[in-house]
């Protein structure tokens, strides 16, 4: 199997962190959670954070993509400028780039998501429904996987990706 870094993008609730983890899990790549890394410089360094958690997990990356290991970056990946730099690396390190973007186009079922979840990053303060709808998010112009997670299961999601992935390496 290729070395490959797979990166997922979306806004917050639409099940990034469910699907991502499960990848790793599948695939033995390692895990690169954006909010773990921000929350981590927010507790240890006191920093309001703004581009150094992707810097920092740009960095972590490289390292294991050099080392041979498949990497799932999640995170809202949601500007130009970041889906950039991950596709940067993966040319700099000679790994397969592969986009996740993570849509849940049921508004009244992503709210209730957001409104209802619980933080599993100690420390971390959720974003409000208001928030995630206010949030900057640059429309696609690379290609990429879509996962639409309106109305299905976790599993049914994970199936779908999986297939997916099948498909864009053939």
């Amino acid at each position: 199997m290729k070395v490959s870094l797979y990166v997922f993008s979306g806004i917050p609730g639409t099940g990034k962190t469910v699907l991502s983890q499960r990848l790793a899990s599948q695939f033995k790549a390692v895990h690169l959670r954006i909010d773990t890394v921000e929350q981590a410089l927010r507790d240890l360094c006191g920093i309001a954070v703004e581009g150094e958690g992707y810097r920092l997990a740009y960095r972590v990356a490289a390292d294991n993509l050099r080392l041979g290991v498949s990497v799932v970056a999640d995170s809202c990946n949601p500007i130009e400028l970041t889906r950039g730099e991950w596709e940067t690396l993966a040319r700099d390190t000679r790994a397969q780039c592969i986009n996740i973007e993570v849509i849940c186009s049921d508004a009244l079922e992503h709210r209730q998501r957001v409104e209802s979840r619980k933080s599993n990053v100690a420390g971390l303060v959720l974003p409000t429904w208001e928030e995630v709808m206010r949030r900057e998010y640059h429309a696609w112009t690379r290609e990429r996987i879509i996962i639409d997670t309106a109305r299905k299961t976790e599993n049914e999601c994970f199936d779908e990706l999986l297939s997916k992935l099948d498909c864009s390496a053939a």
